[in-house]
């Protein structure tokens, strides 16, 4: 019998595409990881932005096949960036020319010297790919609050095909980059819906909710839970990989690996929103505490604003959630986001680990591991399982390769 930890999208998909006798193990009450969505006061929100983006057939199709007709919403997305006194098209790189004219010089005179040195970090990458005043304007201080660390920790491709990479001639030439998210689709009753077409086929006797793994044991193929100890044949885990390495008491470098916490609020108002258009807003400025506000109320219509709110935090880094709620409706007056609306109901999660450190020291220590654990029959998979930088489908993709590989 295999055993998979962890009952998120990565497991689910695994459980789907294997043909093995599986038990499924997860310590929540519930399944769907970060993939969940909460119903509140008419209200549908995330634990944050959700959005699938679908490049493999082979993933749409099976979505296709188990969610009903007209309950996904194509969407062409509109992103923008705050910046100062206005709004910028998203990405910044190829919109620069709606800049004040003496910005939009000071970045065409920086484009034209970037370059000429190999960079060794994520933040020499941006410098010498974009030059200063682009890196510096946007794409700087914007990660450096997505990700709440110094930029120069990363590796130079930490964001993988994430990032939007623009050439000299696609800057200066400007208009829309098409980027991996330039349309997506999105459920009406929330991310949920996926997990719940994950979940349709699978039988429910393969599934243990509120079942906490305690520790693993390598040499013995047997894993000990807060209810039972079990044998299996292989051991698929999706948690944090150092988390899981802890359960096994394996010796690893921990130097090699850090994250950052996210903070979402999910925030719903009286009245509609005044952005009619943007399905997200992105802000660098270090006077907003957020990086990110999204609007569900534009994804599917609505006449009360409905907010995700997104804050980067360090990973050992504790919060006073209510004086992080009123500085947000604070910072979101000042964007004027907030008008004439009154908030009515509001939810929030913290996630943590939420995005992984892609460092070149990590990567060289995920690859040891992954082939030390294969070697005694244990896969760890899925962005925080593979410690990297993923969407949802790439998850699946690794997931399902790994049941055919398997099976």
């Amino acid at each position: 019998m295999d055993i998979i930890i962890g009952a998120g999208v990565t497991g689910l998909t695994y459980a789907n595409y294997s043909d093995k006798p599986y038990l499924m193990l997860e310590a929540d009450d519930h399944t769907g990881g970060y993939c969940n969505t909460i119903l509140q006061d008419g209200f549908v929100w995330d634990y944050s932005g959700h959005f699938f983006h679908f490049r493999n057939q082979e993933i749409a199709d099976f979505f296709m096949d188990r969610m009903e007709t007209g309950q996904l919403v194509s969407v062409a997305r509109h992103a923008q960036i705050k910046y100062k006194d206005r709004l910028v098209d998203f990405p910044f790189q190829t919109h620069i020319h709606q800049l004040p004219e003496d910005e939009y010089q000071d970045c065409v005179r920086d484009l034209e010297k970037a370059g000429g040195t190999v960079p060794s970090s994520f933040k020499e990458m941006l410098y010498a790919r974009f030059g200063k005043s682009i890196a510096e304007k946007f794409l700087i201080p914007y990660n450096q609050k997505l990700y709440a660390t110094d930029l120069n920790r990363l590796d130079v491709n930490a964001m993988g095909r994430f990032f939007p990479v623009a050439d000299r001639d696609e800057i200066l030439r400007g208009g829309q980059k098409t980027t991996y998210n330039t349309s997506f689709l999105y459920p009406r009753g929330g991310a949920i819906q996926y997990i719940r077409a994950l979940e349709k086929d699978l039988p429910k006797t393969s599934l243990s909710l509120n079942e906490k793994v305690l520790a693993v044991d390598l040499n013995g193929h047997k894993v000990t839970t807060d209810k039972r100890e079990m044998h299996y044949d292989h051991l698929i885990s999706t948690i944090p990989l150092p988390r899981f390495l802890s359960l096994c008491k394996f010796d690893y470098d921990r130097s090699a690996f850090d994250w950052n916490q996210v903070l979402v609020f999910n925030l719903g108002f009286d009245k509609p929103s005044t952005d009619k258009e943007n399905h997200w807003i992105y802000f660098p400025e270090e006077k907003y505490c957020f990086y990110r506000v999204g609007f569900y109320s534009n994804i599917i219509p609505s006449e009360k604003m409905s907010l995700y709110v997104e804050i980067g935090l360090r990973a050992q880094e504790t919060v006073d959630i209510e004086a992080a709620r009123m500085r947000v409706i604070n910072d979101l007056r000042t964007a004027g986001i907030i008008t004439n609306q009154s908030l009515v109901s509001w939810h929030y999660v913290l996630m943590n680990p939420a995005y992984v450190h892609v460092t070149s020291a990590g990567n060289r220590e995920v690859e040891r591991l992954k082939e030390v654990l294969g070697q005694n029959d244990v896969f760890t998979i899925g962005r925080y399982g593979s410690w990297n930088y993923s969407s949802i489908e790439d998850n699946m993709i690794e997931a399902i390769s790994l049941s055919k590989e398997l099976n």
